[in-house]
Order: C-alpha cells, then sequence, then structure tokens
C-alpha cells in the first residue's frame, strides 16, 4: 500500500519504506532527524512547475495534469517506488500544508495507477 505524510508528522508502524518525494529540503527539519529511505528529488514537479503552480489551489487542475505528463515521461524517476511499492508498503513524504493538493498525492495516485489499484 502506498501512504502519504507530512514530513513534521512522526514515522508510524505501517509507514514501511519511506522517501522524500520534494525538491527541495524541508524547511525546520535536521537530516539526521528525518528516518527515510531515500530522499527522490527527480520524481518531484520540475522546478518551473513548483513556481507556477506557488500551491494556488485555483491552479490544481492544470498543475495536476502537468505533473501528470511530467511524470510519464520520466519513468526512472518513479520505477524504484513502484518496485518499492510491488513489495511491501511505502510512505510518499512531503512538505506542504495543504493535505489535500499537493504533489505526493498525485504521485500516489499515479503509482496506484500502475500498480493496477
Amino acid at each position: 500500500m502506498i501512504h502519504t505524510k507530512r514530513v513534521y508528522e512522526d514515522p508510524g508502524a505501517q509507514d514501511g519504506a519511506r522517501y522524500l518525494v520534494e525538491r527541495l529540503w524541508p524547511r525546520g527539519v535536521r537530516k539526521d532527524d528525518m528516518p527515510m529511505d531515500a530522499w527522490l528529488k527527480d520524481v518531484s514537479p520540475s522546478p518551473a512547475l513548483r513556481e507556477w503552480y506557488g500551491h494556488d489551489v485555483a491552479k490544481w487542475d492544470e498543475f495536476r495534469a502537468q505533473y501528470l505528463a511530467e511524470l510519464g515521461a520520466n519513468p526512472e524517476a518513479w520505477k524504484p517506488l513502484l518496485e518499492a511499492a510491488r513489495r511491501g508498503d511505502v510512505t510518499l513524504l512531503y512538505s506542504a500544508r495543504d493535505t489535500e493538493h499537493n504533489s505526493a498525492l498525485v504521485l500516489k495516485q499515479y503509482l496506484e495507477g500502475r500498480l493496477g489499484h
């Protein structure tokens, strides 16, 4: 199963393998203080897309469509996550405040589609 979780939340037993899926390191978090298996910068939205979106919910649908296109063009970035999800639980870590409109949710849905869920 694929989960999403803010980096500021405590790890849980159900997390499984934990991957930071942000291009920028989260503010206020020391690298030594965040348990994770890997930081996968390249699976996150491109800098241009991230800056254009700017967490403006009015742009959500277009952001989602553009990010899905980026994922489709960059399978080498997300394939390690897909392989990990086939082996067990995976948690995608993100730092956005908005828990309903963030790139980790789009990535989760994309990976679940690849898994056939």
